[in-house]
């Protein structure tokens, strides 16, 4: 793979859409912006950073060592927790403690899973984060990121930041500025939730692990 991410089911974890190439003009001054707090940025620079060297690594590096690279620096950028029970919706304030606390787990393996296996092979890409945040009205603001293709394609993520005890962490990542990763999720996991409720859940990411591992460990 070339820094896209895997299918969950029949659709894309992200949604992924491939944009046009970038402008003359810079991409993150194609929409105004309202300057905040530019500390939000450093978690997706980091994450970006941590990813290209994932690809840089390759196939040849084995799973399970990606695995241990990447977990730490996306628990860092990611409001896991969060990411969750917004991708069950309502009823994730309902469950017990005990599903809560298998589902965050498996959650967990489950995210960094999908990234250590799209983000391992390199062709010339890099990332480019937008130097100004945009302000949202409930106090989130969302940093803008592309990948960039050596064949001057382009791959646009905003990540929905949120400020919490840890500083500032992504809560969502729009695909061309409008596809929600949360969204998505919530979309899949609704079937089996519905089927089988949150042990269904679990061991349908717990599967998925498995599959996009190869059955390495994590």
């Amino acid at each position: 793979m070339s820094g896209n991410i895997p299918p969950i089911g029949r659709r894309n974890l992200l949604g992924l859409a491939i944009v046009a190439s970038v402008a003359v003009v810079p991409w993150w001054a194609a929409n105004a912006q309202t300057l905040g707090d530019a500390s939000a940025i450093a978690p997706i620079e980091q994450l970006d950073n941590a990813l290209l060297a994932a690809m840089k690594a390759g196939e040849s590096s084995p799973f399970d060592d990606r695995y241990r690279v990447l977990a730490p620096v996306i628990e860092r950028a990611f409001d896991l927790d969060a990411v969750l029970a917004a991708s069950i919706g309502l009823s994730w304030a309902t469950l017990p403690a005990d599903q809560k606390a298998a589902l965050a787990a498996a959650f967990r393996r489950y995210t960094v899973s999908s990234y250590a296996t799209s983000f391992n092979s390199y062709n010339g890409q890099s990332f480019q984060v937008s130097p100004t945040v945009r302000d949202l009205s409930n106090g989130e603001v969302v940093v803008n990121s592309r990948l960039l293709r050596a064949d001057g394609s382009s791959l646009a993520l905003d990540y929905v930041m949120r400020r919490g005890p840890v500083g500032w962490q992504a809560v969502d990542v729009l695909t061309d500025g409008s596809i929600s990763r949360v969204a998505v999720q919530r979309s899949d996991f609704r079937s089996l939730l519905s089927s089988g409720g949150p042990p269904a859940l679990v061991a349908g990411l717990e599967h998925k692990v498995a599959n996009l591992s190869g059955g390495a460990t994590g």
